[in-house]
């Protein structure tokens, strides 16, 4: 399979459904051979023989990235089958919506653990095979795409927490995109609104109601759009980073 990407290897989290299947799905499709990596392993075997079906390659690691030897292992494991490492997404997140009052601080803790030290833990095991890639890659620069939420740019009441690890993502990736850009490693923030994923189906039944009040008129985005937002970013030349992209459907006020 040919394309932008032939020559380079990505890894993407979370994997198995959602923003995360369809990413891996769009940048085989550009060329990069792909390492998907989540727990759920038949829905990633699944999607394997559909990107080597079209003719790409694609690398199945089941994994819990919490476990932070894990999410290490997993990056290794890539470098190792592949060689090198052009591309990481960061994709696996929870979102577990309430009150904080009131709250089950567990699921605070379930949040901080995915959306934030693994994704920092990923980030960091990847780092210098991307800067590598950056030197002598074919296309002489390496990408990050963190995946946030609109959750990161807006504090909401029922929220919280999940706003908190949203914007913890943005803070840490602005602060690595200036420490390695001169090395023309390029960290994006990409801020989904609402996407049809099984993101919302995490949480309690009166919160599902809560958001379907809020929403339920919005015609949500697919995960195939996100995924070409990201495959956009990640086809940019050398000298183009694209920082920060906010993505809403076009009927989400907030």
């Amino acid at each position: 399979m040919a394309g932008t990407l032939t020559g380079t290897v990505a890894l993407v989290t979370g994997a198995s459904s959602g923003i995360g299947e369809a990413t891996a799905a769009a940048l085989a499709a550009e060329g990069a051979a792909v390492a998907v990596v989540a727990r759920r392993r038949a829905q990633l075997e699944a999607l394997a023989a559909r990107i080597t079906a079209a003719g790409g390659q694609a690398l199945v690691i089941e994994a819990d990235i919490t476990d932070a030897d894990a999410a290490r292992a997993a990056i290794a494991t890539t470098v190792e089958k592949f060689g090198r490492l052009d591309t990481l997404v960061n994709n696996a997140g929870v979102m577990l919506l309430g009150g904080l009052v009131d709250a089950d601080t567990a699921e605070w803790t379930r949040m901080l653990d995915l959306n934030v030290t693994a994704l920092m833990t990923c980030a960091h095991a990847a780092l210098p095979h991307l800067l590598k890639a950056a030197e002598d890659g074919p296309r002489k620069v390496a990408d990050m795409i963190n995946i946030s939420s609109v959750a990161g740019r807006v504090a909401r009441n029922g929220a919280g927490a999940y706003n908190a690890t949203k914007f913890a993502v943005g803070a840490f990736s602005e602060a690595l995109r200036q420490e390695v850009t001169k090395r023309h490693v390029r960290i994006a923030l990409v801020e989904p609104g609402f996407v049809a994923t099984e993101l919302q189906s995490h949480n309690k039944p009166e919160v599902q109601e809560v958001m379907k009040a809020r929403l339920g008129g919005v015609e949500a985005i697919e995960p195939e759009q996100i995924a070409d937002a990201i495959v956009y970013i990640v086809t940019r030349r050398r000298n183009v980073g694209i920082n920060e992209l906010l993505i809403r459907p076009t009927e989400q006020e907030g």
